[in-house]
């Protein structure tokens, strides 16, 4: 499996290499237009549920797990910093590994990397992993502060 992932400014110039489009973006947001089978979740980027706001879901989650037979998934949100790097782990520890190894590998393809802790630890739960796939991403901290993340080319 191939994960491209960055911020919806990098779409465009991605969406040919992608077999698919898995689109996290805020309930508000516009949409980017894809000529590829695509995904959209709206929810914010939120670490804790929220009056007022939409949070991840584990149907959500679900959803991501469904895409882990993609060949070529480009994965954005609006930054490519915390949803976007968060489905990718999620779907980097559902093909197998060790949870630390993956989140050290997320964050030396992006130095931004700010996995949503939320839809962390939904998957936790969901794949069983007793917590060790939140603690790897506690682990790692905050990525570096910036506007966009780098786009990742993450082959899994």
């Amino acid at each position: 499996m191939r994960l491209l992932v960055g911020p919806i400014s990098a779409v465009e110039r991605l969406a040919g290499e992608a077999d698919h489009v898995l689109s996290l973006i805020a309930p508000d947001a516009e949409a980017p237009v894809v000529a590829r089978p695509k995904t959209l979740l709206r929810f914010n980027d939120i670490a804790e549920e929220r009056e007022g706001l939409v949070a991840p879901s584990a149907a959500m989650i679900q959803t991501i797990l469904g895409l882990a037979d993609t060949p070529t998934l480009l994965i954005h949100c609006f930054a490519g910093v915390s949803r976007s790097t968060a489905a990718a782990y999620i779907l980097a520890c559902a093909k197998g590994g060790d949870e630390p190894v993956l989140a050290a590998q997320l964050r030396s393809l992006c130095p931004e990397a700010t996995p949503n802790p939320l839809m962390v630890a939904l998957a936790d739960t969901i794949l069983r992993r007793d917590g060790a796939m939140s603690r790897a991403i506690a682990g790692i901290g905050r990525g570096v502060d910036a506007f966009e993340g780098t786009v990742i080319d993450w082959r899994l």
